[in-house]
Protein backbone atom coordinates (compact mmCIF):
# COMPACT_ATOMS: atom_id res chain seq x y z
CA UNK A 1 0.00 0.00 0.00
CA UNK A 2 1.02 3.45 -0.75
CA UNK A 3 -0.25 6.02 1.73
CA UNK A 4 -0.78 9.79 0.41
CA UNK A 5 -3.54 10.85 2.98
CA UNK A 6 -1.58 11.94 5.85
CA UNK A 7 -3.67 15.22 6.60
CA UNK A 8 -6.52 12.50 7.24
CA UNK A 9 -4.66 10.21 9.48
CA UNK A 10 -0.99 9.41 10.18
CA UNK A 11 0.79 5.93 10.96
CA UNK A 12 1.21 5.34 14.23
CA UNK A 13 5.15 4.66 15.24
CA UNK A 14 5.66 1.18 16.92
CA UNK A 15 7.08 3.39 19.96
CA UNK A 16 3.55 5.12 20.81
CA UNK A 17 1.62 2.05 20.41
CA UNK A 18 4.31 0.01 22.96
CA UNK A 19 4.11 2.94 24.81
CA UNK A 20 0.12 3.16 25.07
CA UNK A 21 0.43 -0.94 25.60
CA UNK A 22 2.76 -0.25 28.43
CA UNK A 23 0.77 2.36 29.96
CA UNK A 24 -2.25 0.75 29.77
CA UNK A 25 -1.20 -2.94 31.23
CA UNK A 26 1.47 -1.55 34.03
CA UNK A 27 0.49 2.52 34.64
CA UNK A 28 -3.80 2.30 34.70
CA UNK A 29 -3.83 3.83 37.88
CA UNK A 30 -6.86 6.88 37.64
CA UNK A 31 -5.20 10.19 38.10
CA UNK A 32 -7.84 11.65 40.56
CA UNK A 33 -7.47 8.27 43.02
CA UNK A 34 -5.69 9.43 46.34
CA UNK A 35 -3.84 6.55 46.90
CA UNK A 36 -0.10 6.38 45.90
CA UNK A 37 -0.60 4.69 42.65
CA UNK A 38 -3.46 7.01 41.34
CA UNK A 39 -0.78 9.84 42.26
CA UNK A 40 1.34 8.13 40.32
CA UNK A 41 -0.84 8.04 37.59
CA UNK A 42 -0.95 11.94 38.35
CA UNK A 43 2.25 12.48 38.14
CA UNK A 44 2.87 10.87 34.42
CA UNK A 45 0.01 12.95 33.37
CA UNK A 46 1.60 15.68 34.01
CA UNK A 47 4.94 15.00 32.63
CA UNK A 48 3.23 14.31 29.30
CA UNK A 49 1.52 17.56 29.60
CA UNK A 50 4.68 19.29 29.90
CA UNK A 51 6.37 17.76 27.11
CA UNK A 52 3.73 18.49 24.72
CA UNK A 53 3.23 22.12 25.99
CA UNK A 54 7.05 22.72 25.67
CA UNK A 55 6.76 21.67 21.56
CA UNK A 56 3.49 24.12 21.28
CA UNK A 57 5.55 26.66 23.81
CA UNK A 58 3.59 27.39 25.98
CA UNK A 59 2.76 27.07 30.01
CA UNK A 60 2.02 23.69 30.76
CA UNK A 61 -1.11 24.79 33.12
CA UNK A 62 -2.74 26.53 30.20
CA UNK A 63 -2.92 22.89 28.03
CA UNK A 64 -6.25 20.62 28.80
CA UNK A 65 -6.43 17.32 27.04
CA UNK A 66 -9.86 16.45 25.33
CA UNK A 67 -11.33 13.96 22.99
CA UNK A 68 -9.97 15.18 19.74
CA UNK A 69 -9.33 18.61 17.77
CA UNK A 70 -13.05 18.88 16.88
CA UNK A 71 -13.77 18.63 20.95
CA UNK A 72 -11.01 21.69 21.36
CA UNK A 73 -12.67 23.05 18.71
CA UNK A 74 -16.22 23.59 20.34
CA UNK A 75 -14.71 23.88 23.46
CA UNK A 76 -12.91 27.37 22.85
CA UNK A 77 -16.38 28.29 21.23
CA UNK A 78 -18.31 27.67 24.07
CA UNK A 79 -15.50 29.53 26.31
CA UNK A 80 -14.89 32.54 24.47
CA UNK A 81 -18.35 33.19 23.83
CA UNK A 82 -19.51 32.90 27.48
CA UNK A 83 -16.54 35.05 28.30
CA UNK A 84 -18.16 37.66 26.05
CA UNK A 85 -21.40 37.25 26.12
CA UNK A 86 -22.48 41.02 27.23
CA UNK A 87 -19.86 42.10 24.41
CA UNK A 88 -22.26 41.14 21.36
CA UNK A 89 -23.60 37.43 19.19
CA UNK A 90 -21.03 38.52 16.10
CA UNK A 91 -18.30 35.81 14.66
CA UNK A 92 -16.03 36.38 12.37
CA UNK A 93 -14.60 33.02 10.48
CA UNK A 94 -13.96 32.20 7.09
CA UNK A 95 -15.60 29.59 4.52
CA UNK A 96 -12.64 27.34 4.51
CA UNK A 97 -12.43 26.25 7.91
CA UNK A 98 -12.44 22.44 9.45
CA UNK A 99 -16.43 21.21 9.76
CA UNK A 100 -16.07 21.40 13.37
CA UNK A 101 -16.07 25.22 13.05
CA UNK A 102 -18.05 26.04 10.46
CA UNK A 103 -21.15 23.21 11.95
CA UNK A 104 -21.15 25.27 15.35
CA UNK A 105 -21.51 28.23 13.42
CA UNK A 106 -24.69 27.20 12.27
CA UNK A 107 -25.78 25.99 14.97
CA UNK A 108 -25.25 29.33 16.64
CA UNK A 109 -26.68 31.14 14.03
CA UNK A 110 -29.99 29.15 15.05
CA UNK A 111 -29.44 30.79 18.54
CA UNK A 112 -29.43 34.24 17.59
CA UNK A 113 -25.35 35.20 16.35
CA UNK A 114 -24.17 36.66 13.51
CA UNK A 115 -21.36 34.71 11.66
CA UNK A 116 -19.45 36.58 9.00
CA UNK A 117 -17.53 33.75 6.71
CA UNK A 118 -14.79 35.23 4.69
CA UNK A 119 -13.99 33.42 0.96
CA UNK A 120 -10.70 33.10 0.10
CA UNK A 121 -8.89 34.82 -2.49
CA UNK A 122 -8.39 32.67 -5.65
CA UNK A 123 -5.05 31.34 -4.49
CA UNK A 124 -6.60 30.29 -0.78
CA UNK A 125 -5.37 32.71 1.02
CA UNK A 126 -6.62 34.95 3.00
CA UNK A 127 -5.11 38.18 4.04
CA UNK A 128 -5.31 39.57 7.81
CA UNK A 129 -6.62 42.44 6.77
CA UNK A 130 -9.71 41.89 5.77
CA UNK A 131 -10.14 39.46 8.59
CA UNK A 132 -9.79 43.12 10.80
CA UNK A 133 -12.00 44.53 8.50
CA UNK A 134 -15.13 42.60 9.12
CA UNK A 135 -14.43 43.09 13.08
CA UNK A 136 -17.21 44.72 14.77
CA UNK A 137 -17.14 46.93 18.10
CA UNK A 138 -19.83 43.52 19.21
CA UNK A 139 -17.96 40.56 17.22
CA UNK A 140 -17.10 38.17 20.58
CA UNK A 141 -15.01 35.76 18.66
CA UNK A 142 -12.47 35.60 15.70
CA UNK A 143 -11.53 32.08 14.50
CA UNK A 144 -9.16 31.11 11.93
CA UNK A 145 -7.27 28.16 11.22
CA UNK A 146 -3.94 28.03 11.23
CA UNK A 147 -2.92 25.28 7.88
CA UNK A 148 -6.31 24.55 5.57
CA UNK A 149 -6.90 20.47 5.27
CA UNK A 150 -7.85 21.08 1.57
CA UNK A 151 -4.95 23.08 0.07
CA UNK A 152 -2.27 23.61 2.82
CA UNK A 153 -2.80 27.66 2.78
CA UNK A 154 -1.08 29.71 6.27
CA UNK A 155 -3.18 31.87 7.33
CA UNK A 156 -1.45 34.76 9.56
CA UNK A 157 -2.96 34.25 13.06
CA UNK A 158 -0.58 35.98 14.63
CA UNK A 159 -1.12 39.58 12.90
CA UNK A 160 -4.94 39.05 13.17
CA UNK A 161 -3.80 38.68 17.28
CA UNK A 162 -1.80 41.82 16.97
CA UNK A 163 -4.73 43.69 14.93
CA UNK A 164 -7.03 42.89 16.80
CA UNK A 165 -5.27 44.93 20.11
CA UNK A 166 -5.94 47.54 18.51
CA UNK A 167 -9.60 47.12 16.63
CA UNK A 168 -11.28 45.64 19.94
CA UNK A 169 -8.93 44.06 22.64
CA UNK A 170 -11.84 42.42 23.77
CA UNK A 171 -12.69 39.85 21.17
CA UNK A 172 -11.14 36.76 21.83
CA UNK A 173 -9.18 34.72 18.76
CA UNK A 174 -9.27 31.10 18.12
CA UNK A 175 -7.38 29.08 15.76
CA UNK A 176 -7.50 25.27 14.67
CA UNK A 177 -3.66 24.16 14.45
CA UNK A 178 -4.63 20.71 14.11
CA UNK A 179 -2.91 20.52 10.44
CA UNK A 180 -0.33 22.97 11.51
CA UNK A 181 1.15 21.62 14.99
CA UNK A 182 4.87 20.45 13.94
CA UNK A 183 4.29 20.97 10.34
CA UNK A 184 4.17 25.31 10.40
CA UNK A 185 5.96 27.15 12.66
CA UNK A 186 3.25 26.71 15.69
CA UNK A 187 4.19 28.47 19.03
CA UNK A 188 1.07 29.75 21.23
CA UNK A 189 3.42 32.68 22.42
CA UNK A 190 3.95 33.81 19.20
CA UNK A 191 1.00 33.55 17.52
CA UNK A 192 -0.76 35.25 19.86
CA UNK A 193 -4.71 33.13 19.84
CA UNK A 194 -6.29 32.87 22.70
CA UNK A 195 -7.34 29.21 21.89
CA UNK A 196 -5.37 26.96 20.02
CA UNK A 197 -6.56 23.06 19.62
CA UNK A 198 -4.26 20.61 18.25
CA UNK A 199 -4.75 16.85 17.69
CA UNK A 200 -2.26 13.65 18.06
CA UNK A 201 -3.64 11.67 14.78
CA UNK A 202 -2.27 14.06 12.54
CA UNK A 203 1.72 13.61 14.03
CA UNK A 204 1.77 10.15 14.62
CA UNK A 205 -0.14 9.96 17.35
CA UNK A 206 -3.54 7.69 18.30
CA UNK A 207 -6.84 8.99 17.84
CA UNK A 208 -9.48 10.01 20.63
CA UNK A 209 -6.48 12.61 22.25
CA UNK A 210 -6.57 16.27 21.45
CA UNK A 211 -6.08 19.46 23.58
CA UNK A 212 -6.57 22.74 23.91
CA UNK A 213 -4.55 25.58 24.85
CA UNK A 214 -6.16 28.54 26.71
CA UNK A 215 -4.86 31.67 27.03
CA UNK A 216 -4.18 33.99 29.86
CA UNK A 217 -6.94 36.49 28.65
CA UNK A 218 -9.71 33.69 29.14
CA UNK A 219 -10.88 34.23 32.59
CA UNK A 220 -12.24 31.40 34.41
CA UNK A 221 -12.61 29.01 31.01
CA UNK A 222 -16.81 27.75 30.74
CA UNK A 223 -16.41 23.73 30.47
CA UNK A 224 -17.79 22.47 27.72
CA UNK A 225 -18.14 19.11 29.78
CA UNK A 226 -18.73 19.50 33.61
CA UNK A 227 -18.28 17.03 35.69
CA UNK A 228 -16.12 15.50 38.46
CA UNK A 229 -13.00 18.07 38.14
CA UNK A 230 -10.46 16.79 36.09
CA UNK A 231 -8.28 19.38 34.23
CA UNK A 232 -8.09 21.83 36.78
CA UNK A 233 -12.11 21.68 36.75
CA UNK A 234 -12.20 23.10 33.28
CA UNK A 235 -12.61 19.45 31.48
CA UNK A 236 -14.48 16.88 33.06
CA UNK A 237 -14.15 12.71 32.18
CA UNK A 238 -11.39 10.28 33.68
CA UNK A 239 -8.26 11.24 31.82
CA UNK A 240 -6.90 8.86 28.73
CA UNK A 241 -3.81 8.07 29.98
CA UNK A 242 -2.80 5.65 27.45
CA UNK A 243 -4.21 8.36 24.04
CA UNK A 244 -2.21 11.16 26.90
CA UNK A 245 1.18 9.00 26.37
CA UNK A 246 0.87 7.96 23.14
CA UNK A 247 0.33 12.00 22.33
CA UNK A 248 3.09 12.84 24.38
CA UNK A 249 5.32 9.76 22.60
CA UNK A 250 4.37 11.24 18.91
CA UNK A 251 5.39 14.64 19.66
CA UNK A 252 8.60 13.33 21.37
CA UNK A 253 9.31 11.64 17.99
CA UNK A 254 8.47 13.81 15.45
CA UNK A 255 10.23 16.52 17.10
CA UNK A 256 13.51 14.25 16.55
CA UNK A 257 15.46 16.11 13.39
CA UNK A 258 12.49 18.07 13.03
CA UNK A 259 13.54 20.19 10.94
CA UNK A 260 14.93 17.50 8.35
CA UNK A 261 11.17 15.95 8.27
CA UNK A 262 9.86 19.26 7.43
CA UNK A 263 12.54 20.04 4.67
CA UNK A 264 11.93 16.21 3.66
CA UNK A 265 8.21 16.73 3.22
CA UNK A 266 8.39 19.91 1.40
CA UNK A 267 10.76 18.45 -1.26
CA UNK A 268 8.19 15.83 -1.88
CA UNK A 269 6.04 18.25 -2.14
CA UNK A 270 8.00 19.77 -4.90
CA UNK A 271 8.88 16.64 -6.84
CA UNK A 272 5.00 16.05 -6.84
CA UNK A 273 4.50 18.97 -8.57
CA UNK A 274 6.95 18.45 -10.60
CA UNK A 275 5.80 15.23 -11.93
CA UNK A 276 1.69 15.13 -11.50
CA UNK A 277 2.42 18.61 -14.01
CA UNK A 278 3.33 16.30 -16.56
CA UNK A 279 0.11 15.04 -16.63
CA UNK A 280 -1.87 16.87 -19.55
CA UNK A 281 -4.77 19.14 -18.07
CA UNK A 282 -3.96 18.58 -14.52
CA UNK A 283 -3.88 21.79 -12.26
CA UNK A 284 -2.45 22.83 -9.30
CA UNK A 285 -4.91 24.06 -6.81
CA UNK A 286 -4.11 27.24 -4.44
CA UNK A 287 -0.75 28.06 -3.63
CA UNK A 288 -0.20 26.02 0.12
CA UNK A 289 2.51 26.67 1.83
CA UNK A 290 2.27 23.98 4.39
CA UNK A 291 5.32 21.29 3.08
CA UNK A 292 2.73 18.60 3.47
CA UNK A 293 -0.24 19.00 1.39
CA UNK A 294 -1.45 19.28 -2.18
CA UNK A 295 -4.44 19.77 -3.76
CA UNK A 296 -4.54 19.11 -7.65
CA UNK A 297 -7.67 18.60 -9.91
CA UNK A 298 -7.93 16.93 -13.67
CA UNK A 299 -11.30 19.00 -14.91
CA UNK A 300 -13.56 16.45 -16.33
CA UNK A 301 -12.49 13.35 -14.57
CA UNK A 302 -14.76 13.05 -11.25
CA UNK A 303 -12.74 13.41 -7.71
CA UNK A 304 -14.21 10.26 -6.36
CA UNK A 305 -13.65 7.88 -9.64
CA UNK A 306 -10.02 8.84 -9.02
CA UNK A 307 -9.87 8.02 -5.35
CA UNK A 308 -11.82 4.64 -6.16
CA UNK A 309 -9.25 3.84 -9.20
CA UNK A 310 -6.03 4.45 -7.13
CA UNK A 311 -7.62 2.68 -4.22
CA UNK A 312 -8.05 -0.02 -6.34
CA UNK A 313 -4.08 -0.32 -7.11
CA UNK A 314 -3.51 0.04 -4.07
CA UNK A 315 -2.62 4.08 -3.54
CA UNK A 316 -4.68 6.18 -0.77
CA UNK A 317 -5.68 9.50 -1.44
CA UNK A 318 -8.57 11.62 -1.29
CA UNK A 319 -11.29 13.61 -2.44
CA UNK A 320 -10.86 16.27 -0.16
CA UNK A 321 -11.19 16.45 3.69
CA UNK A 322 -12.21 12.75 5.43
CA UNK A 323 -14.74 14.23 7.20
CA UNK A 324 -16.63 14.59 4.10
CA UNK A 325 -16.78 11.41 3.30
CA UNK A 326 -16.98 12.01 -0.65
CA UNK A 327 -19.39 15.00 -0.92
CA UNK A 328 -18.04 18.28 -2.40
CA UNK A 329 -16.12 20.02 0.42
CA UNK A 330 -16.53 23.73 1.43
CA UNK A 331 -13.04 24.17 0.72
CA UNK A 332 -13.49 24.08 -2.91
CA UNK A 333 -16.76 25.77 -3.24
CA UNK A 334 -15.63 28.83 -1.33
CA UNK A 335 -12.07 28.56 -4.57
CA UNK A 336 -15.05 29.17 -6.68
CA UNK A 337 -13.22 26.99 -9.30
CA UNK A 338 -14.98 26.10 -12.61
CA UNK A 339 -17.42 23.59 -11.79
CA UNK A 340 -15.28 20.67 -14.18
CA UNK A 341 -12.21 21.43 -12.08
CA UNK A 342 -14.02 21.61 -8.86
CA UNK A 343 -15.70 18.14 -9.38
CA UNK A 344 -12.05 16.95 -10.56
CA UNK A 345 -10.30 17.70 -6.89
CA UNK A 346 -7.92 15.19 -5.40
CA UNK A 347 -6.06 15.87 -2.56
CA UNK A 348 -2.35 14.33 -1.81
CA UNK A 349 -0.89 14.73 1.62
CA UNK A 350 2.43 13.46 3.15
CA UNK A 351 4.43 12.41 5.63
CA UNK A 352 8.06 11.89 6.99
CA UNK A 353 8.17 8.68 5.37
CA UNK A 354 7.03 9.53 2.12
CA UNK A 355 8.95 8.72 -0.85
CA UNK A 356 9.88 9.86 -4.53
CA UNK A 357 9.22 6.22 -5.85
CA UNK A 358 5.61 6.31 -4.25
CA UNK A 359 5.04 9.70 -6.13
CA UNK A 360 5.86 8.33 -8.96
CA UNK A 361 3.54 5.23 -8.23
CA UNK A 362 0.62 8.15 -7.69
CA UNK A 363 1.67 10.17 -10.75
CA UNK A 364 1.55 6.85 -13.13
CA UNK A 365 -1.54 5.89 -11.75
CA UNK A 366 -3.36 9.57 -12.47
CA UNK A 367 -1.73 9.18 -16.10
CA UNK A 368 -3.42 5.89 -16.14
CA UNK A 369 -6.65 6.91 -15.06
CA UNK A 370 -6.72 10.05 -17.58
CA UNK A 371 -6.01 7.40 -20.41
CA UNK A 372 -7.67 4.69 -19.91
CA UNK A 373 -11.21 6.69 -18.37
CA UNK A 374 -13.28 8.72 -20.29
CA UNK A 375 -14.12 12.13 -18.40
CA UNK A 376 -17.90 12.23 -16.50
CA UNK A 377 -18.00 16.28 -16.50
Amino acid sequence: MIYLDHAATTPVPREVAEEMYRVLTEEYGNPSSQYAYGQQARRLVDGWRAGISEALDCEPGRLFFTSCGTESDNWAFTAALWQNRRVGKHIVTTAVEHSAILERCRWLEQEGYEVTRLLPDHDGGIPAERVLEAVRPDTALVSVMLVNNETGNVYPVAEIAAGLKEKNEKTLLHTDAVQGFLKVPCSARALGADFVSISAHKIGGPKGIGALYIGGRVRSPRPLLPGGGQESGFRAGTEATAQIAGFAKAVALRREHLEEKLAHMARIRAYAIEKLTEIPDLQIIAKGQAPHILSVSMPGWPSQNVVNDLSAAGICISAGSACHQGKPSQVTAALRLEKRTAAGVVRLSFGPETTEAEIDAAASALRRHRETRFPML
